[in-house]
This record gives structure tokens, C-alpha cells and sequence, in this order.
């Protein structure tokens, strides 16, 4: 058990390159198998509501989650979320925190690496005992957010209605209007054969994006436990450009195409204007996403309608027949 999940956590290393979904994904999948990694039989010296201290654990991977977590003598590895990190004796793998800090006691080790989003790595040495070639990953930005999502992964599925979060949904809706109005500009022929093929058939082209969505993340990440690392890069960033672009094309696409319905329905049959519908399905998407649980579903439609409308772009004769 062990053994299998040190390698899950070892092959999450390049935090760097994770996007905000596979964040998410990270979180869940975390937060289902912690208690596995609770269930060993290791000496816990002592617990309370606010604090984990760890008194010899050596094939122990430490999960927790709001705990500050306190390695007295050793652990194989410590992953915390929502707090910090505090290193007294020996910690043969990696070190990460999630909205919390790593703190590195005088005459402690770690033998891995040293992640910290949205907080601090802090070794109380100038010459802290590391082990050699290990990197040390800090994203001290957004530190409230960082730790107000790890201590509770599910609240990023229910924003919190305040002024910024209205401020940032006024920019968003600007800055895809221009988007999806340039894009609709510079390539008309493309966007109105996508948005002829959501009419025809929004379900099937949903649909063939989700399940190649999940077979290309299912592929992705198995490829990244054979290749080696310099492979990775490039394969994760080919995919992380082609998923981008597939994105953008889908949601622009998907804007054309739910303005197009609006006018049909609410309004005149004058008010047939390209930008005005390209605004009302930016407004009408903007409040779908906006909106608490609904958002990731809507998230997910876009996704699929964009990879969806790129795979069956080679076949515009095929969809015309049907």
C-alpha cells in the first residue's frame, strides 16, 4: 500500500505544470485515500483537533488535511492541506503544503523535494540538511485562497458572492466578448460551420469530446509514468496547447451558438445582429459559470463542445448528410 501510493506522490512532483482542473482532481483523489494512509500501524505520539506530531513513522506517507502536521523523529513523506509543516527529525521523501508553510528545524532532514503553494518554505539553517539534486517548488501567491480551498476542497465548487468576485465576472465578459467577436471576425467560415454543427447535433459533439477528454488525460498520465522527464514536458505541453486552443475555438463557438438561440426566442426577428448574439451567449455563459456546483458542469460542456467541434472539423461533409 505503501509503496503504491509513494509512487502516485512522486509522480505528482511537477506541481509546476498542474493546471487548475487536475488541482481540483488532485484534491479529491487526496482527499478519498487519506484515510488509507492513516490506516498503517505507526507511532502517532499524540493528536488533537488542531495538531498531528508524528513520532517514528519511517514507511508512513503523512496526509492531512486543516492539521498541522509535526515529524518528531521520521516519515517516509508529508503532504498537508490548509496548514503548515514542521520538520524535527528525519523525512526520507517529499515535503508539501497546500496553503501552509514548511518549517525546517535545525538538525532535521529531508531527503525530497520541498513543494509549497501559497505559503513559505522556512529552514531555521542557512545550510538546512537536504538530500542532493532535490528542487524546492514555492507559489507564495494567493495564500488566503490557497488555504481557504485546502482546508475545504469542495467550498471551490460554491464561490463566495462579493464585490470582487461580480468585479471579475464584468472582465471576463468583456475580455470573451472581444474574443469570440474577433474570432468571429477574422474566421466566420469556421465558427458558423461549428455552430451549424452544434445545432445539428449538440449531443453527439458533447459527447465525443468528453470521451476524448478522458482517454487523452487517461493516455497523458500513463505516458508520464514510462517516458522520461524531458519527454513529459513536451508531451504536457503539446497537450496543454492543443486542449487551450480546442477551448477557445469550442466556447467562442458555444457563445455564437446560445446567442443565436436567445434571439430566436426572446427577441424580434430584427435583432438578428452577429455581435448582439455574440454577446448574449458570453453573458449567458458567464452566468453559468458563475453559478455555485452548476459552473463545473458547464466547465466540462465547454471543454467537450471545443475538443468535440475539433475532431469532427476534418469531416464537414459526413455532418452535412445527416
Amino acid at each position: 500500500m505503501n509503496d503504491t501510493f509513494s509512487s502516485r506522490f512522486h509522480t505528482a512532483r511537477p506541481v509546476r505544470q498542474v493546471s487548475p482542473a487536475g488541482m481540483i482532481l488532485i484534491l479529491i483523489v487526496l482527499l478519498f485515500t487519506a484515510g488509507f494512509a492513516f490506516g498503517e500501524t505507526q507511532s502517532i505520539a499524540e493528536s488533537d483537533q488542531n495538531t498531528l506530531v508524528i513520532d517514528s513513522s519511517p514507511d508512513m506517507e503523512i496526509i492531512s488535511f486543516s492539521k498541522k502536521v509535526i515529524v518528531k523523529q521520521s516519515a517516509k513523506g508529508v503532504l498537508v492541506f490548509g496548514n503548515d509543516v514542521e520538520i524535527h527529525g528525519r523525512v526520507e521523501g517529499d515535503v508539501a503544503a497546500v496553503g501552509g508553510s514548511v518549517i525546517q528545524k535545525n538538525g532535521s532532514f529531508i531527503g525530497g523535494d520541498v513543494i509549497v503553494f501559497g505559503g513559505k518554505y522556512a529552514p531555521e539553517s542557512d545550510q538546512a540538511l537536504r538530500g542532493e539534486n532535490k528542487q524546492t517548488i514555492i507559489y507564495a501567491a494567493y495564500e488566503e485562497e490557497f488555504q481557504k480551498y485546502a482546508r475545504d476542497p469542495f467550498a471551490i465548487f460554491s464561490p463566495s458572492f462579493t464585490l470582487a468576485f461580480f468585479a471579475l465576472r464584468v472582465v471576463l465578459l468583456l475580455f470573451w466578448f472581444l474574443i469570440s467577436l474577433a474570432l468571429t471576425t477574422i474566421a466566420p467560415g469556421a465558427v458558423s460551420r461549428a455552430v451549424a454543427r452544434i445545432k445539428l447535433s449538440s449531443a453527439k459533439v458533447v459527447a465525443l469530446g468528453f470521451f476524448s477528454f478522458v482517454g487523452m488525460n487517461i493516455l497523458l498520465f500513463s505516458a508520464l509514468n514510462v517516458l522520461p522527464n524531458y519527454l513529459n514536458a513536451v508531451l504536457v505541453g503539446m497537450a496543454l496547447l492543443t486542449l487551450a486552443l480546442a477551448y477557445v475555438f469550442g466556447r467562442v463557438a458555444m457563445h455564437a451558438a446560445l446567442g443565436k438561440l436567445i434571439q430566436k426566442y426572446f427577441l424580434s426577428e430584427r435583432n438578428t445582429s452577429e455581435s448582439l448574439a455574440v454577446l448574449l451567449g458570453v453573458t449567458a455563459w458567464t452566468i453559468l459559470l458563475s453559478l455555485p456546483y452548476v459552473w463545473i458542469f458547464a466547465l466540462l460542456a465547454l471543454i467537450s463542445a471545443g475538443i468535440g467541434l475539433v475532431i469532427t472539423a476534418r469531416r464537414p461533409t459526413a455532418w452535412k448528410s445527416r
